[in-house]
């Protein structure tokens, strides 16, 4: 990305929710996955590379609030259904996918199941702060 990057928008947030029953390692590299699929589709979230004094340039990361919620299984269904009603279009992350092993498995995996039968272990996505509010709402941010 060069460094003419456009300005984020500072009327947006990014949000992921993991399910709070999974272990560490499991939410860690879930949110990795999640964010790549905002970064992917919203390069105008992204900041300017960084530079620290010496000059040595470090690749530039989300510039614009990101929140990272705890949520259960019943609250992460909550939470994808207000998003898609609001227009959210999210990333999500199934338990089926911690058992694939690349990206053809994991759309696969995805595929195979309907919507309202997704076991989702995560999700994330990016829209209007008042939007994401509402989306969240009774949430708690992860701890």
């Amino acid at each position: 990305m060069s460094e003419s990057t456009v300005t984020p928008r500072a009327d947006t947030k990014l949000v992921v929710a993991v399910r709070d029953d999974l272990a560490t390692w499991q939410k860690l590299n879930m949110t990795a996955f999640l964010v790549s699929g905002i970064a992917a589709t919203a390069p105008e979230s992204i900041g300017k590379p960084y530079r620290d004094a010496d000059g040595t340039r470090y690749l530039p990361m989300f510039g614009q609030p990101t929140l990272v919620f705890a949520a259960s299984a019943d609250e992460l269904r909550r939470t994808m259904t207000r998003a898609l009603s609001r227009g959210a279009v999210p990333s999500v992350f199934t338990d089926e996918l911690f058992g694939t092993g690349n990206d053809g498995e994991n759309r696969a995996a995805v595929a195979a199941v309907r919507h309202d039968d997704l076991s989702l272990a995560g999700l994330a996505f990016r829209c209007d702060r008042k939007d994401a509010d509402k989306i969240t709402k009774g949430l708690r941010l992860h701890s």
